[in-house]
């Protein structure tokens, strides 16, 4: 498990030292640095993907998973260095059971004006092989990293069996989601999450049953389309989930935005398990205020089956939904982390870290931590 980001001289911080635990929910204002945090890491996977994070690679900061553009982009405007301005460390640091490891690449002001690939200086904790990080759910097979911008409704999705059957991954728009789950609709979901409707625990009839929560009575449908590169996803009503159907289907861009944007949150969660890292950035979007608490319910079930869950998100139900599975005894108070992301008068980034009790009240309150709410209600009573 990752416990501990630290970055320095990186986009929106000169200096960061963020405590993570099994599930961690990042809040607060916008363009105050809670999606650089997750592209840090995500940095990493990528980096890692391309065999960069060795004695001879660095950061490469254009791939799959986040596109920076050029060292200049990702250099935090008000950086501290030591030569000058001519020579500036960005570094990435991650706490990892018990381990510190750090990637301090190095930017020559004067000659990596258009590098997309910041060669590591050192490595603060030597790593004999750097297969070894494997192990940890950044790393590791099963890990995922869903971005607000997902995928949309559409009559067909990639078919990739690279991405989603042998590497399982279901892009950063979770635009393999239905590939992954044509190919993988009978493998057995995690006990704890299973939902207690479905028909079986296989991974088709499960994400049916939590998407039923979203909109009762919908069901999936998922087909190969033989002899091309896609495959199709079909909604129904009322009926029962699988490959054939005789219910009248729809199609995704008739059924609406919400369905089709939370299916790849659920599938990340239900897939999940042991060692396994999932990053989510504004799971409740285009959701309503049920269907946003649901996604805190899932991830948190995701955590009590061995996950690490990392989120972004603007929303008090998925705030109070964390606070509810505390409550409600599926995570203990020391299993979350709450950060609230601020700027202060000096445009400088402040992070608070409110305590979770086991009842679900916080330590505090931060100003702009959700209170919209009983600001504009005083203001309608006034």
């Amino acid at each position: 498990m990752i416990e501990r980001v630290r970055l320095e001289n990186f986009k929106a911080f000169r200096y960061l030292d963020l405590p993570l635990a099994p599930l961690t929910l990042l809040t607060g204002v916008n363009a105050a640095g809670k999606s650089t945090t997750m592209q840090a890491l995500a940095l990493l996977r990528q980096s890692y993907d391309a065999g960069a994070l060795d004695d001879e690679g660095g950061l490469l900061l254009n791939g799959d998973l986040v596109e920076f553009g050029i060292g200049r982009d990702v250099l935090h405007e008000n950086y501290s260095d030591g030569s000058g301005g001519r020579s500036v460390h960005i570094a990435v640091g991650l706490q990892i059971n018990g381990r510190y490891i750090a990637w301090r690449a190095e930017y020559q002001t004067t000659r990596d004006r258009e590098a997309d690939l910041l060669r590591c200086t050192r490595d603060i904790f030597s790593i004999e092989n750097v297969s070894e990080l494997a192990r940890s759910g950044l790393f590791g097979v099963g890990f995922q990293y869903l971005r607000a911008d997902r995928i949309v409704p559409a009559v067909h999705y990639p078919k990739s069996y690279e991405k989603a059957v042998r590497k399982g991954f279901l892009g950063v728009r979770g635009e393999h989601t239905v590939n992954f789950l044509r190919a993988r609709q009978d493998e057995p979901v995690p006990d704890i999450l299973r939902h207690p409707d479905a028909k079986s625990s296989g991974l088709l009839d499960q994400t049916e049953a939590w998407l039923q929560e979203i909109c009762p009575g919908v069901n999936l449908a998922v087909e190969d389309l033989r002899g091309t590169d896609l495959v199709r996803l079909s909604y129904g009503f009322g009926g029962t989930a699988g490959i054939k159907s005789s219910n009248i289907r729809y199609r995704p861009t008739n059924v609406g935005f919400g369905l089709t944007y939370a299916l790849p949150i659920i599938v990340a969660c239900l897939s999940s398990g042991s060692d396994k890292l999932v990053m989510l950035e504004n799971p409740e979007a285009h959701l309503h205020p049920y269907g946003q608490t649901l996604t805190a319910r899932l991830a948190s079930l995701a955590v009590s089956a061995g996950a690490q869950v990392i989120i972004e998100s603007h929303s008090d139900h998925v705030l109070n939904g964390v606070r509810l599975t505390v409550k409600d005894g599926v995570l203990t108070p020391d299993k979350v982390a709450l950060h609230y992301f601020d700027r202060n008068d000096d445009g400088e980034i402040e992070v608070v870290s409110p305590e979770i009790g086991p009842d679900g009240m916080l330590s505090q309150w931060p100003r702009g931590f959700f209170d919209e709410w009983d600001r504009a209600l005083d203001r309608l009573l006034d």
